[in-house]
């Protein structure tokens, strides 16, 4: 057998290198419990949002409480952004290991080493590509954000449970009293500073989401009040090749009893109804406004549509390309009342950027599906 020569003892120490009784298995395992609230609350939230844009057969939305997709994203985004600090400190407090000689002591652990690399690599893709969602930076990712977002997200929590299971026996073993050392810089100094951070973090953006919070937010990609009549636009009319056309413009309602084309004038005859309502995207922003125009639940019944369960009601847009230029109403959204093809915003025509001139705006549902510049609503057996 042939004996390999043993590293240089500037190898073997590296480790020793880089320790300090600041960090401690205590430690860790308290910043990984942190995290893993964290985490668990964005993987819910998460799992909620795509559940809403993309539904499977059995699951449904309700449109009541109005401002429900509002709480539950804004904590989606807040939980998200307070991981990057804490995120930070975990890796400060391990990352002495990465040096450890020998780098595997066997096969099992081989696999606690694969499974906290699977889990490092998984939060930070996770962070990274939820930062640069939320400042609708999509030309840096040469990928679909929904679908690696999605599918990282089960990765992240497969590796978790993993990881916590290796851990689990080290995390209840007792550790000696806290060492504080001559700057003060003790185990909980550093939890301390995370959990600041984590808060400035968090303060630093939810006003995008908590409206008294907006002028201390200086993180907020969006603002609430900054935008076309108050409200901000993601997706402009330019940006979606939109050209405002009053004459030409019908709108076609079709359903049982028959088909409608519907001009601005016949809209703006019809009975008008108004709605609180907020915008709140999947950014994590959102902005409450009074919207105006007609209920859907009137537009159906215009074609025998109106109050059926067997029925889904579809809404197109003008707009010819992208992921959600159409979308789809239940029946307890559809004939929900506060749900408009709304017409206007605070009194006024509705700005171009905000779907002139009509849009759809229902209660607690995400701001990709309520469709700007409708063009046809279409009920149709499920």
């Amino acid at each position: 057998m042939v004996r390999l020569p043993h590293p240089p003892r500037v190898v073997t120490g590296l480790d020793r290198r880089f320790t300090t009784p600041a960090r401690s298995t205590r430690l860790s395992a308290n910043l990984g419990l942190c995290l893993g609230v964290a985490f668990l609350v964005c993987l819910a939230t998460g799992l909620l949002s795509h559940a809403i844009q993309h539904p499977p057969s059995w699951f449904h939305w309700p449109a009541r409480p109005v401002q429900l997709y509002r709480i539950t994203q804004g904590l989606h985004v807040a939980a998200g952004l307070a991981c990057i600090p804490l995120v930070t400190a975990k890796i400060w407090s391990v990352y002495p290991k990465l040096f450890a000689f020998p780098p595997v002591r066997g096969l099992g652990h081989a696999l606690d080493r694969a499974a906290a690399g699977l889990l490092s690599a998984a939060a930070v893709f996770e962070l990274v590509t939820g930062l640069l969602d939320i400042a609708y930076w999509y030309s840096l990712m040469p990928f679909g954000f929904v679908g690696a977002h999605y599918w990282t997200a089960w990765l992240l929590a497969g590796a978790l449970l993993l990881h916590l299971a290796a851990k689990l026996p080290a995390v209840r073993r007792r550790e000696p009293a806290e060492v504080r050392l001559t700057n003060d810089w003790t185990r909980r100094g550093v939890l301390t500073l995370a959990a600041t951070a984590a808060g400035v973090v968090t303060v630093a953006t939810v006003g995008q989401t908590v409206r008294p919070l907006r002028r201390i937010s200086l993180l907020s990609p969006r603002v609430p009040g900054v935008g076309p009549q108050g409200v901000p636009v993601n997706k402009t009319a330019a940006a979606a090749r939109i050209v405002r056309a009053d004459a030409s413009f019908r709108l076609v309602v079709t359903g049982p009893a028959g088909r409608h084309a519907l001009s601005l004038a016949d809209l703006t005859a019809l009975p008008q109804a108004t709605a609180d309502l907020p915008i709140a995207c999947v950014e994590g922003w959102s902005s409450g406004a009074r919207w105006h125009g007609v209920r859907m639940a009137d537009l159906l019944r215009l074609v025998g549509a109106d109050g059926r369960d067997d029925l889904r009601v579809t809404v197109d847009s003008l707009e010819q390309t992208g992921p959600y230029r159409f979308s789809t109403l239940e029946p307890a959204v559809a004939n929900d009342p506060l749900t408009l093809l709304a017409l206007g915003i605070g009194g006024e025509p509705l700005h171009l950027d905000h779907g002139y001139p009509c849009r759809l705006i229902a209660p607690n549902r995400p701001g990709v599906l309520q469709t700007k510049w409708v063009t046809a609503v279409t009920a149709a057996a499920r």
